[in-house]
């Protein structure tokens, strides 16, 4: 059987292509299929900070998880998984304002409008993206660059490079003066 794939889809804001989604299934007579393929309908952006884009792909609510859960990533809110659970999403981040009050503004409505759920934890003259989650994160660089702040320490991260973040306080930074993309796998942690 063939799937026909969608055609090159237009660029967003953040000038990257939408995330395309497979999903596997099997059908009625169990065998292996594909049973969906296209946009992911969580697809979430920020206002105030354009060309930031979350796409959300696909939540778990328990470990371990049936092969055959129902899709229940529309309804997901926030940043972390289910109790349990997981969460995959590949988020575009757009360069920094230089403005530090913009990138104060910018990074204040990205908390308010999706991840009221993170810890946010900013001391004065940290990043005033620093926070907290109750997961374990695998984080994999997929276009450009992005510098991961923790408290003592940042490093760059490029494209093919993986980080694993352990529930430690921490802030991204797109200071590459070009739009970034990368995945994340969230795994409910204590």
């Amino acid at each position: 059987m063939t799937t026909p794939t969608p055609s090159s889809p237009a660029l967003s804001a953040s000038g990257l292509a939408p995330i395309r989604r497979v999903v596997t299934g099997d059908g009625t007579n169990g065998r292996s299929r594909i049973v969906e393929d296209g946009p992911s309908p969580a697809v979430r952006v920020v206002a105030e900070r354009p060309g930031y884009r979350v796409t959300n792909l696909w939540c778990t609510g328990a470990a371990p998880s049936a092969f055959a859960a129902p899709d229940a990533i529309e309804a997901h809110q926030g940043v972390a998984p289910p109790p349990n659970g997981t969460v995959l999403r590949i988020i575009d981040i757009p360069p920094e304002p230089q403005d530090p009050q913009a990138l104060q503004r910018a990074l204040e409505a990205t908390f308010a409008n999706m991840y009221r759920d993170a810890h946010r934890e900013v001391k004065p003259g940290e990043h005033p993206g620093m926070h907290r989650t109750d997961t374990v994160d695998y984080a994999l660089m997929l276009e450009g660059e992005l510098i991961a702040i923790l408290d003592d320490e940042e490093t760059v991260l490029r494209a093919g490079d993986v980080l694993i973040q352990r529930g430690t306080r921490h802030a991204w930074a797109n200071r590459s003066g070009a739009p970034a993309r990368i995945a994340f796998v969230l795994v409910s942690a204590r």
